[in-house]
């Protein structure tokens, strides 16, 4: 059978011993080591099953059949190799590891190569550098060298700068990106990161929207006080009004419809202490749903509602939106194609919507995208324990290979 379970599984754990953490999860930083040497091995079996490989200025990793001419429109595949500090070793990997084994297959099959070009997308997390997915923002021209180099890393060093000894280039960001009509369309195949497939039973799904995504900086100001000797009536307790206010962040997405959520995952105050009325508290929100009317929605209920808590409370409030990402719908065409490869496997795919964000959200603006996701079991990621079955990713592998072989001969040699 070409499409092999036990490469899949070896490339998944050789790219899982890749970290600056072992035993304690996948921890790749972009441009660290471990990142260079699970990209690396990549590159080398890509090489093997005769790829001709390239990074353009943003530092993304192109890994194209040699047989095909520079410039011929293929089929784009791939993901994201960086983790989040002790992540899982799923995350990202199953996307780069499924083309891989395509590419791989097909050699085997003793077929020609199939019109599919590798990519391995740079700091798609965000957690090195503060911004997510920004090697395929950088490559479709949605962010700057300027803007990269405000960007740093713990080490204080830019994206510009950590990224000079792997193919980041500065003065070429802005002229070596994608451009409509110059690949035949993306497909990426991302694990789920939720439980709704594995709770479901479906090991691979087609998914047709990526929610959109709005996030917030709050900053909320009160008056430092003793906590002894202030009434209760007479406070301006910057945390109590923060509190509130959460509270009624968790409460907006029932407003907004099926799939919109909403999150606070980081606060901080001042002065900090535990005798002190809190001057000062900052929080950042994290908000998203599947259509940018809902997004709007949820943006003036949520300026309205903190506004009203802030007055009554007497406090004085900011809020900052940081990133504004539009919900994604994929393209018809690409997702039919996906069915009709799947069908000819003898399967169905269900449909659901991603409510991650991915590089696919990207590059969707300019090339006809869609994506395929692999079960996650119990939808946990971003951490150790997280986990997909090989027989749902080697048939992913087995759906992209028949959608980008196109023909009958292919789909049977894919099963």
């Amino acid at each position: 059978m070409p499409i092999s379970g036990d490469r899949i599984q070896r490339d998944i754990a050789t790219i899982a011993r890749a970290t600056a953490t072992p035993g304690r999860g996948a921890d790749r930083p972009t441009f660290s080591t471990a990142w260079s040497e699970a990209v690396d091995y990549v590159v080398t079996e890509a090489r093997d099953c005769g790829c001709s490989v390239r990074i353009d200025a943003a530092g993304n990793v192109h890994l194209r059949p040699a047989a095909f001419d520079v410039g011929e429109p293929l089929w784009l595949s791939g993901s994201h190799l960086d983790s989040v500090p002790h992540g899982g070793d799923f995350d990202g990997v199953v996307g780069v590891v499924v083309p891989l084994e395509v590419l791989r297959a097909a050699q085997e099959d003793k077929r020609p190569a199939p019109p599919i070009e590798l990519i391995i997308f740079a700091e798609e997390e965000g957690t090195t550098f503060g911004l997510g997915m920004l090697g395929s923002r950088a490559w479709c021209g949605a962010i700057d060298a300027t803007r990269l180099a405000e960007l740093r890393n713990a080490n204080e060093r830019s994206y510009l700068e950590a990224g000079a000894r792997y193919g980041v280039v500065a003065e070429r960001c802005g002229t070596d990106c994608l451009r409509p009509g110059e690949y035949r369309g993306m497909i990426e195949v991302h694990i789920e990161q939720g439980p709704g497939m594995w709770n479901r039973r479906q090991p691979v799904a087609l998914v047709t929207n990526i929610n959109g995504r709005r996030q917030y900086q709050v900053k909320v100001t009160g008056t430092a006080n003793h906590a002894g000797t202030t009434s209760m009536a007479d406070r301006r307790d910057a945390i109590a009004g923060a509190a509130e206010m959460i509270a009624a962040i968790e409460g907006l997405p029932s407003q907004l419809g099926q799939h919109a959520v909403a999150t606070v995952g980081r606060i901080e105050c001042r002065p900090n202490a535990v005798n002190v009325v809190a001057e000062e508290a900052n929080f950042a929100i994290d908000l998203r749903a599947p259509s940018d009317e809902a997004l709007d929605r949820g943006n003036n209920d949520l300026r309205q509602q903190l506004a009203a808590i802030a007055e009554r409370r007497r406090l004085q409030f900011d809020l900052h939106m940081t990133e504004s990402q539009p919900a994604t719908a994929l393209a018809p065409q690409v997702c039919e194609k996906l069915r009709r490869a799947a069908q000819r496997l003898g399967c169905e795919l269900p449909e659901t919507i991603s409510g991650a964000l991915h590089d696919a959200a990207i590059v969707a603006r300019l090339l006809p995208t869609a994506m395929l996701f692999v079960a996650s079991r119990d939808g946990i990621s971003h951490n150790p324990a997280e986990f997909s079955r090989t027989d749902d990713i080697a048939l992913a592998a087995r759906i992209l290979y028949a959608t980008v072989g196109g023909d009958e001969e292919a789909a049977l040699s894919a099963g």
